[in-house]
């Protein structure tokens, strides 16, 4: 079991690390072009876009869960089907974000402050990486579906060649072609629809067999779209309430003066760092939770579970002693400000128990994903964000962002509670309500 759970996670973990590799790329290249705008515009643009395709993550993981769970059953006609399933939507509101460009622009643009000339070159930006909208949501439904299947190696594959492609192409049509902001996006436009199609070519190569399975049945049944519309209503929701915290967050340290926005950006990097390696367990969470459910088999999920949980442990415990003895190292290569440096002091604590406050949610996301419970993810996400803005509007009048610190790690403690008490009283019963073989 412990090397079923490392050949998803390890593979996982690397794909996660390179996602912010595109972006890095682009700022990094138009970084020696000669003006600040150009940084500030890709800035605005790669901001927006991690927004909207973030609202549709659902589309990876609402597939993962459900493909795993048909894999489980050895229903491969459903298995199929959940793939086209999950193709064709991420399709269709890709094309609809096509169409809808303009207002979804000047929406955004609304409530960014930032120079009209940082807004010129954003829009430039954004109208050519939007046509790449079919390709990333069309890669967000095969990549869940590849984990559904329990295989990681592939989305891994592709995140790196994407890197490489988007490398190459902007350093190109930037340098070699002369382009500026236009030519980081082509660059990023053709890293993403290489993605894409080496994700269909690989789908190809080791599921094309799965066709046959098909039997002229049609992806559009009125039950199945139900319960796929319901799955992915929930995570989105609770993607809205996680958006709602992270933005929130940054948004009131802004209020605290400049140092305090540097110091709160800073420490998040040990989070966010923190958080790549917990997504690679719990997408073998997703893998392997959903197809024991899918088998129905309770002993499997049970050692699962187990096991998962013994390494959420070990890596909380690793991370908080690296951050407590090599914390202000790693800070120290994000900035030289000493004055930034100085005022993190005060704060470390707070970040060096990020792990151990966060780790079961994490984990549990995996497990609820891939028992397709998003119902109760939503819940629980929701009872966290709650206490978020109650604790900080109560303390941070007396603590300031002590207040900050204290309502986010309550926040990711209170999720991985209330998931806690969700799977042993309510999910767990419901998903292996039918008999039980191992």
């Amino acid at each position: 079991m412990n090397t079923k759970i490392l050949q998803i996670a390890i593979p996982s973990i690397v794909s996660i690390i390179t996602v912010p590799l595109l972006g890095l790329v682009d700022v990094a290249i138009v970084g020696h072009l000669g003006a600040t705008a150009y940084i500030g515009a890709i800035a605005v643009g790669g901001m927006l876009f991690s927004m909207l395709y973030w609202l549709f993550a659902f589309l990876r993981m609402g597939t993962s869960g459900m493909t795993a769970q048909a894999y489980g059953r050895r229903d491969l006609q459903e298995v199929l089907l959940v793939w086209e399933r999950a193709l064709a939507i991420g399709i269709g509101i890709a094309l609809l974000m096509i169409l809808l460009q303009e207002p979804i622009l000047q929406g955004a643009f609304s409530w960014t402050e930032a120079t009209d000339e940082v807004k010129a070159g954003a829009a430039r930006y954004f109208h050519l990486c939007v046509w790449g909208a079919p390709a990333v949501l069309g890669l967000y439904a095969l990549s869940g579906w590849f984990i559904g299947m329990q295989n990681t190696r592939l989305p891994m594959l592709i995140a790196i060649v994407q890197n490489i492609v988007n490398i190459v192409g902007s350093l190109c049509f930037v340098f070699l072609l002369h382009m500026k902001i236009e030519g980081v996006a082509l660059g990023t436009l053709l890293a993403q629809y290489t993605g894409f199609l080496l994700g269909l070519a690989l789908w190809l190569r080791y599921y094309g067999r799965l066709r046959r399975y098909q039997q002229g049945k049609s992806f559009w049944q009125a039950a199945a779209m139900r319960r796929f519309f319901a799955i992915n209503r929930d995570i989105f929701l609770r993607t809205l309430c996680l958006v709602g915290v992270t933005t929130f967050f940054t948004s009131a340290g802004a209020r605290q003066g400049e140092v305090i926005l540097a110091v709160n950006t800073l420490l998040m990097q040990l989070f966010t760092l923190f958080s790549y390696f917990m997504d690679g367990f719990a997408y073998a969470g997703e893998a392997l939770g959903g197809r024991f459910i899918g088998a129905r088999n309770s002993q499997g999920l049970q050692r699962c579970v187990r096991l998962l949980f013994v390494w959420g442990i070990a890596l909380a415990m690793g991370f908080t002693l690296l951050y407590a003895f090599g914390g202000q190292r790693f800070l120290g290569l994000l900035t030289n400000d000493q004055a930034v440096l100085a005022a993190t002091g005060d704060y470390t604590p707070w970040a060096m128990a990020i792990p151990v406050c966060g780790f079961a949610a994490f984990i549990w996301d995996g497990f609820f994903i891939g028992a397709t419970a998003t119902g109760w993810m939503f819940r629980s996400m929701l009872i966290a964000s709650g206490s978020f803005f109650l604790l900080f509007t109560g303390l941070h009048s007396y603590w300031g962002n002590h207040a900050l610190w204290l309502a986010f790690l309550s926040y990711l403690t209170l999720r991985g509670v209330v998931q806690t008490w969700a799977w042993h009283f309510r999910v767990k019963v419901t998903a292996l309500k039918e008999t039980n073989h191992p």
